[in-house]
This record gives C-alpha cells, structure tokens and sequence, in this order.
C-alpha cells in the first residue's frame, strides 16, 4: 500500500474527500446547539438558570445514550445507524424550537432537548473510516487522526460564533433551524460514501471496549482532559468578566482552540519514532506544564491581552494529547468495536467537561476568578499522573 504520509495525499483515497466534506457539514453544529438553545430559552423565558438546566440535561443524555448508539452502529453499520439517529436528534432541536416559541411547559423543554442525545459521533465514525482504510499504514492513520483532531477544534471554534451570528442577526431560532439542516445534510453525505465505510461486526469479538487493556486508563485520562477544557473555559469567562471585558471572552478563549488546532496540524505532519504510549506521557507532561501559563498570566499580569497569549499557547499541548490517546484508543479497542470505543471516549470527555465546569464555577464563586484557573493545572496533572500509572501494554 503507498503511503500517505501528507494531508493532500490522504485525499487521493477514492471517496476520503466526499466522507470528509459530509463529516465536516455534520460536525459543526455541536458546536451551535447548545448557544443557540441558551439564547432561545433565556430570551423567551428570561432564565439562564433553566437555559444551563437544559443544556446540562442534554449533556448528561448523550454520554449516556453515545455509547449505545455507537453499538449498533458497529453491529449494524454506519449509514443504517447514523440516519435514524440524527432524524430523531433534529426533530428534537426543532421540537424544543417549537416548544419555546410557542410558550409550552418548562418540562417539554427538557424532554425535546433530551432527544438530541441521539446524536451519532461523526467525528468517531469518521475516525473508524481512516483507521480502516489505513489499517497497514501507521504513518498514515497518524496524519488523519491529527487532520480529525484538527477539525474538532475549528468546528468548536466556528460553530457556537456561527450560532451567535445567525441568533443575533435573524432570530433567536436561527441557529437551530440552521444546526438541524447542516446535522441532517451532512450525515446525508457522509452515509452515502458506502465503499470507505468500516464492514460491520454483527458479533463483535471480545468483551466491551472499557474492559479491554489499557482502554479504563485513556477514559481516566480522557477525562481528566475534559475536566481542562470544562474549568478553563468557565475560568476564562469569568475573568473576562471580572476585568470588564465580557463581551470579548468568548473570542479570548477561542484563541486556545485555535492554538491547539495549529499544533494539531503540525504534529500530523511529523513521524513519531516511539510507541505511541510513550509519546502519550510527553504529551501529557507538556499539557500539565502548559496550563499553568494562563494561571501565570492572571496572577502577574492580571491583562486580558496576556491570559489571550497564554491560553494560545497552553492550546498547543492540548491537540497532540488528544491525536496520540485517540491513536491508542484505536489499536485498544477490541475488533469491532471501535465506533463504541469512540463513544466511550466523548462520554468521558463530556463528563470531565461538566465536573470541571462545576468546580470552576464554584470556585469563582466562593474565591475567584484567578483562583479557578488552578483546576485545569491540577486536572491537566491528574491526567499525567493517569498516563503514568497505566502502563497496560494494548
């Protein structure tokens, strides 16, 4: 097999660039639902403390129902899975648009926003296509893992100014009418590639992703990774706000997942020469060094210009971390599996985002904002210390 060692060579794949353009349209609004939803329901019904209660209800859900869904996504295939799937998750996004539109129950807002849990991992799924079709080329799959990683970042980054635009432009709905068709259209296009789409194991081998080796030790990690994300950006907002700038600490913290987005790009470009699981501990040692450069910034500078340098910076370990676990992740997971073990990796991500959210938002009200940038340093050092101990050959 020849290798594909560049982003532009990857693409010469037959069928890579369309499953790519589908997987991308279908991507960006997970970065959209959850702002254009908070918009909807705190303008219409003044309450951001039912806009949060809503969105965390959606969040719970899906790290409960990803998994589920990606299991019969490897039992059954993607297309026959993931087009049910989003149909429902976009009649629930449109659902809770009726709903608040149209002044129903507070308790209908939870229940629509609920159905949007089906929403199937594309990014996972687009993840399973590349390790399938470079099975035989490390080099390779290493690439397309960072170029994936890479699109997460920007579809983080686009995605909720997306929303913002479209709600403060047109209507506060917007950005979910035009979330739902881009999920809807995307998935459309990335089902229909069906000759670079993984061959289904309707009887998987082995037993579930979480209990194979190494695998409980990444979701560890995975989690602690999240619980950086989830208290850095609460810490950041409300720094922002601290210092007066509220308006621009959305854009402030954008600048780390620009950061990590540039790095992501970078490091698919290099050749790694070491098992994957020794790189891992690097990666992670740079990400728990990295995090306390906001913490600096805050307490010395106290400048919204020097946390935006920091954060850009910190950004930059955050990509190689994910790119080289997810890469384990890949050669862990037992045959037929991968999709489910994918899912598992979102469910502790989204679980380490929602502790991490809850203890810097506690901290910075019962301390301060600068305090809480403490949590992604020891949540950063949790996940090396992880690394560390879980030394389980896969």
């Amino acid at each position: 097999m020849p290798q594909h060692t560049t982003y532009g060579s990857l693409f010469t794949i037959p069928g890579t660039r369309a499953f790519t353009a589908g997987n991308l349209i279908a991507r960006l609004p997970a970065g959209m639902f959850s702002v254009s939803a908070v918009v909807m329901i705190a303008g219409s019904r003044g309450s951001y403390a039912l806009a949060g209660a809503v969105t965390a209800t959606g969040l719970a859900a899906t790290a409960l129902t990803g998994p589920w869904i990606a299991r019969l996504t490897d039992r059954h295939g993607q297309s026959r899975t993931a087009l049910p799937a989003t149909a429902v998750a976009a009649l629930g996004s449109l659902a809770l648009l009726l709903c608040v539109h149209y002044g129903a129950p507070n308790w209908t807002l939870f229940a629509a926003y609920t159905a949007t849990a089906t929403t199937p991992n594309t990014g996972g799924m687009s993840r399973a296509r590349w390790a399938h079709l470079l099975a035989d080329n490390p080099e390779a799959l290493h690439t397309a893992n960072s170029f994936e990683q890479a699109a997460d970042e920007l579809c983080f980054m686009l995605g909720p100014a997306l929303a913002a635009f479209l709600c403060g432009t047109f209507f506060p709905e917007a950005g979910t009418v035009v979330g739902a068709v881009l999920l809807m259209t995307g998935t459309l296009i990335f089902t229909a590639q069906r000759k670079t789409e993984p061959p289904t194991s309707p009887v998987p081998e082995g037993g579930p992703p979480w209990r194979a080796p190494g695998i409980p030790s990444l979701l560890a990690g995975f989690m602690a990774t999240g619980a950086v994300f989830g208290s850095m950006e609460v810490a950041t907002l409300a720094y922002a706000n601290a210092t007066g700038h509220r308006a621009v600490g959305g854009a402030v913290l954008a600048l780390q997942a620009a950061g990590s987005c540039t790095a992501g790009l970078l490091y698919g470009r290099l050749k790694p020469r070491v098992p994957a699981e020794h790189l891992l501990r690097w990666c992670l040692l740079a990400m728990s060094l990295s995090m306390s450069l906001p913490l600096l910034a805050a307490r010395t500078f106290g400048s919204l210009t020097a946390l935006a340098v920091a954060l850009l910076l910190a950004g930059m370990a955050t990509a190689p971390t994910m790119i080289t676990a997810m890469t384990l992740v890949q050669h862990r997971a037992p045959e037929g599996r991968l999709n489910e073990g994918m899912s598992l990796v979102v469910t502790a991500l989204l679980t380490g985002i929602a502790c991490g959210s809850a203890a810097a938002g506690w901290t910075t009200d019962h301390t301060s904002a600068t305090a809480a940038f403490w949590l992604p340093v020891a949540a950063a050092t949790s996940a090396l210390l992880v690394g560390v101990q879980g030394r389980t050959t896969p």
